[in-house]
């Protein structure tokens, strides 16, 4: 059914080389961008990304092929015009996809993986989930009903992908102010891979940073602040085993220990990280205010 090619497998070479330049450049200039450690747990993370890819590849398209059969609205015949449509249509949804992963704890427990790490270069970009790929293609389901072929789809997602491995790093400052005008850039990253409170929950672009500016996400990577990588309580360990399970034990825990109503319980599940159902607990937003508070009764 899927003939499209796994553009990403293609792609892991590239990856490779590109690694190895950054860290002949950062290390060529001093700087102390890669730490063994992370970087080798980043790779398990990629590895068993990949890996088990194979097997959600196969669900994720049996599912949007099932949808695109049985509900399709119409036909997009694959011509120029349709692939420039799916570039946009593609990258609104995983704006959509990326920020509720930040503000619903499910999809976090699966997307923590990837900002879990407290350094930030090439390799950051390929910490990814182990669990992530079996659900949240559902937000990718519209497509197929507006008649998008599943193939394409996945292409166009892949092709996504690619694109945000090369922003992840900090060898590039600045690129002209046209392209940060409209494209996601390693600058606008940065700032979403922030633990500082002006940067939580910040830029959630693909591909187009346009979505951040239209919805009201957007921050720009200020000078003055420089962004400090990882999470607000950072994931102490290297073992990729943990990082990817640590949060989904966590939620459990959370969910399912003590005396809590049926509510309470479903809330840990759809609320925001941080949420806790004692009032005590602290989202990004609390997080954020505090800090802008405390800095204008300190001016």
């Amino acid at each position: 059914m899927n003939d499209s090619p796994n553009i990403i497998l293609y792609a892991i070479p590239f990856f490779v080389v590109a690694m190895s330049l950054e860290v002949y450049l950062v290390s060529k200039e001093g700087m102390n961008k890669y730490e063994t450690k992370d970087a080798l747990s980043s790779i398990a993370m990629g590895i068993g990304n990949t890996l088990l890819g194979f097997l959600s590849k196969i669900i994720v398209f049996a599912c949007l092929f099932y949808v695109y059969t049985h509900f399709r609205l119409f036909t997009i015949p694959v011509v120029w015009w349709s692939l420039i449509l799916l570039l946009f249509f593609d990258d609104f949804t995983y704006y959509w996809f990326h920020r509720i992963s930040h503000e619903c704890r499910l999809f976090w427990a699966s997307h923590v993986v990837h900002h879990s790490s407290q350094h930030y270069n090439l390799s950051t970009a390929v910490r990814q989930t182990w669990s992530g790929g079996f659900y949240s293609f559902v937000f990718w389901l519209w497509l197929p009903i507006i008649g998008f072929h599943p193939g394409l789809i996945m292409l166009q997602m892949s092709i996504s992908l690619i694109y945000q491995f090369f922003i992840h790093t900090e060898t590039i400052d600045k690129l002209p102010k046209w392209i940060e005008a409209i494209m996601n850039t390693p600058s606008h990253h940065r700032v979403h891979h922030g633990s500082n409170p002006i940067y939580l929950d910040r830029n959630h672009a693909g591909i187009f940073i346009i979505w951040d500016k239209l919805f009201n996400t957007f921050q720009p990577e200020l000078k003055e602040e420089k962004v400090i990588y990882g999470l607000t309580e950072n994931i102490t360990t290297y073992n990729p085993i943990k990082i990817a399970l640590i949060e989904w034990v966590n939620l459990f825990k959370d969910a399912f220990t003590g005396k809590k109503s049926f509510l309470s319980r479903l809330k840990y599940f759809i609320n925001p990280p941080g949420w806790k159902d004692d009032g005590t607990g602290k989202l990004s937003n609390d997080i954020r205010e505090e800090w802008l508070n405390n800095k204008k009764n300190a001016s």
